[in-house]
């Protein structure tokens, strides 16, 4: 089992029960997926280095990446309706608690001139999304063997029914929030 896994179910889950005076333990929000996401646009030009962005992406989460096509024509970015201009993963259960631990612990803190993500990034549903300039803040990658620099999007879907349970719920997880956001 999963160290955060085990930390949310003896841990947070009376925590925010309490807190919010939740009747059940079902009603205490959860992470339910994690989706990254790598835009790689110059993918049009050259398969290769959606190849690469892909090894990269399985590396660091540790499961299959899909490539994603583009769903319309830009003549203005020479990109055609279909080829593939990207890729993803989405998280669950175990892999979802191992990534979210290692993002956590290991490479926010490694992001330079780090002092918290923004906690302003929830979409109203109780979802959060943050954007990472550098996949060599992960472990895996080995900053000698990559071809370039790339970026990726990551988004936690929470159960939380508002912003301010998710903000409690991630909080609770030890998520690194900017202290001048916080409120």
């Amino acid at each position: 089992m999963p160290r955060l896994l085990d930390f949310y179910r003896n841990e947070i889950v009376p925590n925010l029960q309490k807190k919010f005076g939740y009747t059940s333990v079902m009603q205490v929000p959860r992470i339910e997926k994690i989706t990254v996401n790598m835009g790689v646009g110059e993918a049009a030009a050259d398969k290769k280095i959606l190849m690469n962005a892909i090894g990269d992406l399985e590396k660091i989460v540790g499961q299959k990446a899909v490539s994603t096509l583009a769903r319309k024509s830009i003549a203005g970015f020479k990109i055609r309706e279909g080829w593939p201009i990207g890729c993803k993963v989405t998280l669950r259960r175990a892999k979802m608690f191992e990534f979210l631990d290692k993002l956590i612990t290991i490479a926010l803190p490694r992001v330079r001139d780090f002092r918290g993500v923004s906690a302003k990034s929830f979409d109203g549903q109780g979802n959060y999304s943050l954007g990472i300039r550098e996949q060599i803040v992960f472990p895996e990658i080995d900053y000698d063997k990559i071809d370039t620099i790339r970026g990726m999007d990551i988004t936690i879907t929470t159960s939380a029914k508002n912003a301010k349970e998710a903000f409690a719920l991630l909080r609770a997880f030890n998520f690194p929030f900017k202290e001048k956001e916080v409120s």
